[in-house]
């Protein structure tokens, strides 16, 4: 076996042990081999005509998976739509908590089977943990780290400088990447959030597709 080839097996296998981890904390987890899979696996899971509303997730936006929630088939409430105003923003990010499915990345997954979370406003951590019908998380196989602690680690030194520059936020760790646990106005990391077994089996359901994908 080729070195590359043997890299690539080990990838694999952490991604099967974490479908598995995650489907024995009642989180349905799929494995996408590739962005057209993730498609597909999508699509069979939302139902059309249903109301669906999102957080922020990059991963969607590559995987196309935005533009089919703007095709007409879903009742999509698009918080990005262009002209909407901050407090119509509020109002819909308040709908999720009604909404048939929530659309969401993650900021990381552990290969105990559990979503790790870190929010501004807390609106998308809010939403996964309760209210609507269901949570549908997408996520590049990237995401997966052992533990919280690697989990948070990478988020304060990956997801949320990288993101804070995408938001513009003018928080220090947009100038040197570095995360320093500011008390800036604009900061992303206030609310963290750790998804680990669930009440409700299969409320929540996880993509990850194979490759680098979001922050």
């Amino acid at each position: 076996m080729y070195f590359k080839d043997a890299i690539k097996k080990c990838e694999d296998l952490k991604i099967r042990r974490t479908v598995e981890a995650l489907k024995k904390n009642h989180i349905e987890a799929f494995y996408a081999k590739t962005p057209e899979e993730a498609v597909i696996i999508f699509k069979d899971l939302v139902r059309e005509n249903s109301v669906v509303t999102a957080g922020g997730c990059m991963t969607s936006i590559e995987l196309g998976i935005v533009e089919i929630l703007r095709s007409g088939v879903y009742n999509y409430i698009d918080r990005e739509r262009p002209g909407i105003t901050p407090e119509e923003v509020q109002v819909v990010q308040r709908q999720a908590f009604t909404a048939d499915y929530f659309i969401t990345g993650t900021n990381a997954i552990t290969e105990k089977g559990e979503l790790f979370n870190i929010d501004g406003n807390g609106n998308r951590v809010a939403a996964i943990s309760f209210g609507p019908k269901e949570v549908i998380v997408i996520a590049g196989s990237n995401k997966i780290v052992r533990d919280a602690e690697e989990a948070r680690k990478r988020v304060k030194e990956i997801s949320a400088p990288a993101n804070a520059m995408r938001l513009d936020c003018n928080t220090p760790c947009t100038i040197d990447g570095i995360c320093r646990n500011c008390a800036s106005e604009k900061r992303i990391c206030c609310t963290e959030v750790l998804t680990g077994y669930q009440r409700i089996k299969n409320r929540i359901k996880v993509i990850i597709v194979d490759g680098d994908f979001g922050f």
